[in-house]
């Protein structure tokens, strides 16, 4: 698995998917793989970041983390996505992100990409699972491969048991309610060993 790629591209207003990011690098990165961590570019006004505690602590805490870019998707052979839930949709910070690799696209260089994604929301009937599947649409629109996390290990129910990618609620003191570390490491590492086996590694 040495020479996978694997880009880890999030969005997070107050931290929560951040984390999950960081999970996900730690697990790519005991997997073997060569990982970049990337945040996609904030479209909020500073006005309203200032007005939420939690995310203006956010924002300032992750401002050294580096933006993702196109050649970030070319580079990588495997993807990973993690996206707090908007209305049942992907944030639209990611959606943008999305929307800018319409290059990439019709040149066919997001064919057969390696993708999975996780995602939060505040409760946990709030969407998480049709934005995991809202951004898989984008994704076989990509001509990418998808690798769900499945319940191919244990972990996974201890997390809530989300079948499409690892899910977490955040509760009104912005901690997550379940323990979805091992889950995340676990999933990173299957993304890893599908595009491993996709790229003949």
């Amino acid at each position: 698995m040495a020479n996978v790629k694997l880009a880890i591209i999030y969005y997070s207003s107050t931290g929560t998917n951040y984390q999950m990011a960081q999970w996900a690098e730690e697990g790519g990165s005991q997997a073997g793989a060569e990982v970049r961590l990337r945040k996609v570019h904030e479209l909020a006004p500073e006005a309203a970041i200032e007005q939420n505690a939690g995310w203006k602590a956010h924002y300032e805490a992750a401002k050294d983390v580096s933006e993702a870019s196109s050649e970030d998707i070319e580079w990588a052979d495997a993807i990973i996505f993690s996206t707090p839930t908007r209305f049942g949709n992907v944030a639209s910070q990611m959606k943008q992100f999305l929307d800018l690799q319409g290059g990439l696209w019709g040149s066919g260089k997001t064919v057969n990409k390696v993708v999975s994604a996780m995602t939060s929301a505040s409760n946990s009937h709030g969407g998480q699972e049709a934005t995991i599947l809202s951004l898989y649409t984008s994704m076989m629109h990509w001509g990418a491969i998808i690798v769900p996390p499945g319940y191919t290990d244990q972990v996974l129910f201890g997390a809530g048991g989300n079948p499409y990618g690892t899910s977490v609620t955040q509760g009104p003191d912005g901690k997550m309610v379940e323990d979805v570390q091992a889950a995340v490491k676990h999933q990173a590492k299957r993304t890893v060993d599908i595009a491993s086996k996709v790229i003949g590694a």
